[in-house]
């Protein structure tokens, strides 16, 4: 996804550090997207919610906060579980996209000579 320079290269200049965090936060966002419309659609055909409490429903588990609505029947059941896991693996993820620009330039300026300034 990213071409980041190698540890003998020079550190990339502010504008295209920058372009690497814009292009990582479109692509945590697209993650986020991605993973509250599994959710969505999920509590709506699953658990019977409405959409917008669907919809509420998956942003509170996605954000770590928990469920809203009374979970009544085995299959929301199960499905608010797995999607409880997949929530946390996909914070998980979206914090290795959002830092690994950041990351990678702090690691990489510790490696510079000061003669490569």
């Amino acid at each position: 996804m990213f071409v980041f320079e190698r540890k003998f290269e020079k550190l990339a200049t502010m504008p295209i550090f920058v372009r690497r965090m814009v292009v990582s936060m479109l692509s945590a966002g697209l993650l986020i997207v991605l993973a509250l419309s599994i959710g969505v659609v999920g509590y709506h055909q699953i658990g019977g919610l409405d959409w917008v409490d669907a919809v509420l429903e998956a942003s509170m588990i996605l954000g770590g906060m928990g469920p809203v609505s009374p979970l009544l029947t085995t299959g929301v059941k199960l499905f608010a579980s797995g999607y409880a896991l997949f929530s946390g693996l996909v914070f998980i993820a979206i914090m290795g996209i959002v830092l690994a620009p950041l990351t990678h330039r702090m690691l990489h300026q510790f490696h510079i000579d000061e003669q490569d300034l």
